[in-house]
C-alpha cells in the first residue's frame, strides 16, 4: 500500500504591474495643479492626446477633462489626474511629462522615448 502525498497546486503567477502610460514630474504636476485650481470649476483632470499637425505628423494636445471617458487612461501622480486620451496611449507610451520655465519660454515638456523625429521648430513628432 503506497500513501500518496498531495502536492499543493502551484500559485498562480501574479500578472505584472503594467507600468504607467506617462511619468509625471513633480514641476508638471505642480503646474497642472495650479491650472486646474484657477480652471473655477470642477474637473476630472487634464487629458493627453495626440493630433495630427506639423510637418512631422503629430502633435500634444492638453485639455481639461470635464469627466473620464470610458475607455481613457488614468494616471494620477502628484496629487493630479492625467486622463490620456485611447487614440494617444500607443504614441506616449513611456513619456515623461515635465513642465519648464525658461527667460523666454514656459511650457509642458515631452520626452518620448518611441520619438524617430521632431520638426525645426519642435512643434511635431514622428513615432
Amino acid at each position: 500500500m503506497s500513501m500518496a502525498t498531495e502536492q499543493p497546486a502551484p500559485a498562480p503567477k501574479a500578472a505584472k504591474a503594467r507600468p504607467q502610460a506617462i511619468s509625471v514630474t513633480a514641476a508638471a504636476a505642480e503646474r497642472v495643479k495650479a491650472l486646474l485650481d484657477k480652471r473655477g470649476k470642477p474637473s476630472a483632470g487634464i487629458r493627453i492626446g495626440v493630433r495630427t499637425k506639423g510637418c512631422s505628423g503629430l502633435s500634444y494636445t492638453l485639455e481639461y477633462a470635464d469627466e473620464k471617458g470610458k475607455f481613457d487612461e488614468v494616471v494620477e501622480t502628484g496629487g493630479v489626474t492625467i486622463l490620456i486620451d485611447p487614440k494617444a496611449t500607443m504614441f506616449i507610451l513611456g513619456t515623461e511629462m515635465d513642465y519648464v520655465e525658461e527667460k523666454l519660454q514656459s511650457g509642458f515638456v515631452f520626452r518620448n522615448p518611441n520619438e524617430k523625429g521632431r520638426c525645426g521648430c519642435g512643434e511635431s513628432f514622428h513615432v
